[in-house]
């Protein structure tokens, strides 16, 4: 019998205020929405820990297919803390890391839709063009582009 592993990651689930806003962002980096719908009911409670949950939740996948991101809006209980602004060096979440072409324009076109950048595009070695962005909602988003 083999070892138990992990086999793949299912997604990464994030925490937003507004789904809408979220979804509109994320579509704009080319993600798909895959679904969206509310979780609810004492299963979903023993699931999570929190007894009497209600969560809208919209499911995104990248183009390739193979990576999810669940964004979840909580309706109740009422979100118990918000580290959306937390430094790049904060314990817990820190950031997602998308693939990219053409980074520049990717850029230009998220500020236009309220994103902000952290620093500066760099260049890693011969490797990379990379960068951190904030969504409007405060998710930090790092952005890579390989070089070739």
């Amino acid at each position: 019998m083999p070892a138990p592993r992990i086999n793949s990651m299912h997604n990464v689930g994030i925490v937003v205020a507004s789904l809408d806003d979220s979804i509109s962002f994320f579509t704009l980096l080319g993600l798909e929405l895959e679904g969206r719908g509310i979780v609810e009911g004492e299963w979903s409670g023993r699931v999570t820990g929190l007894a009497d949950q209600q969560v809208e939740i919209a499911m995104m996948v990248t183009p390739d297919g193979h990576s999810r991101l669940e964004l979840c809006r909580y309706i109740r209980p009422e979100v118990a803390s918000d580290h959306r602004r937390a430094p790049v060096n904060a314990l817990g979440y820190l950031r997602m890391m998308f693939n990219v072409s053409n980074i520049d324009a990717l850029v230009a076109m998220l500020i236009q839709h309220g994103a902000e950048l952290v620093g500066e595009i760099v260049q890693y070695e011969n490797a990379y063009r990379l960068c951190y962005l904030r969504s409007p909602e405060g998710l930090l988003i790092g952005l890579a582009e390989e070089v070739h």
